[in-house]
């Protein structure tokens, strides 16, 4: 047989050449694994556990929620589109650029979650959002496992103060300067029974028991939260916020 000049002068592939054309079959093999990996992740793999899924309130926590939760409340239009996919009704509050303590980011929630009394005090969105949040997947779940019953209402001592941390003339400024902490002072339950941070958070009881795990659930939601365990400060609440700070006790 007579070969083509041409051919007859090519000369074997180096080791070396051989070497990078291998990884080169072996980096596109890969890649092609890692894109039906994704599809498959995408298609099957619960939207919680996925970061690039939208954060849904009806979805139950998973390995993603905490870093979307945060994309969100850092988002005032995600926060609020979140907080009305989920089914919560609010109002939204002009912003309040005057005074000593302005304002901004807030809204009023109306209706969709649990109700606050005093009700529908104004907030900022990642506290309502922490709220939703924090009534949906802890607090009324909580209360069912515990007490065998939904919550009725969420009483509280306010969200808007303008003064200073503790109320001191100096020092930094409360959250609640900001609308951007909720200080829960009892729950009341659909069977009747009201179960305030004074009287029974301490307990040893299946309502002292509620407390605290309402109390270690909002750290989930919120940055800090502060309660009894705290001081004495705190001996008759919940402060729950979404400031700088994060704290869990």
């Amino acid at each position: 047989m007579t070969y083509p000049p041409w051919l007859l002068q090519l000369k074997p592939a180096s080791a070396e050449a051989l070497a990078f054309g291998g990884l080169w079959a072996f980096l596109l093999d890969a890649a092609l694994v890692g894109i039906v990996l994704t599809f498959a992740i995408d298609a099957y793999a619960p939207p919680q556990d996925l970061p690039w899924k939208p954060l849904r309130l009806d979805d139950p926590p998973g390995l993603a929620t905490a870093v979307k939760f945060q994309r969100a409340a850092a988002d005032p239009d995600l926060c609020r589109e979140v907080l009305a996919a989920g089914g919560v009704d609010f109002a939204d509050e002009p912003d309040r650029p005057g005074g000593d303590c302005p304002l901004t980011n807030i809204l009023r929630l109306r209706g969709g979650v649990t109700p606050l009394a005093p009700a529908a005090p104004v907030m900022t969105c990642p506290v309502a959002l922490s709220y939703a949040f924090w009534d949906r997947h802890v607090l009324n779940p909580a209360a069912q496992a515990v007490m065998e019953s939904q919550v009725a209402r969420v009483e509280h001592y306010g969200v808007f103060a303008c003064r200073n941390v503790y109320g001191r003339s100096e020092g930094r400024r409360s959250e609640h300067a900001s609308a951007n902490a909720l200080d829960v002072s009892a729950i009341v339950l659909e069977d009747g029974q009201r179960l305030s941070i004074i009287g029974d958070f301490e307990g040893e009881d299946e309502g002292g028991t509620l407390l605290r795990a309402a109390r270690t659930g909002a750290c989930d939601y919120f940055r800090a939260v502060l309660s009894p365990d705290y001081n004495a400060a705190h001996a008759d609440h919940l402060h729950l916020d979404f400031g700088r700070f994060g704290l869990c006790r």
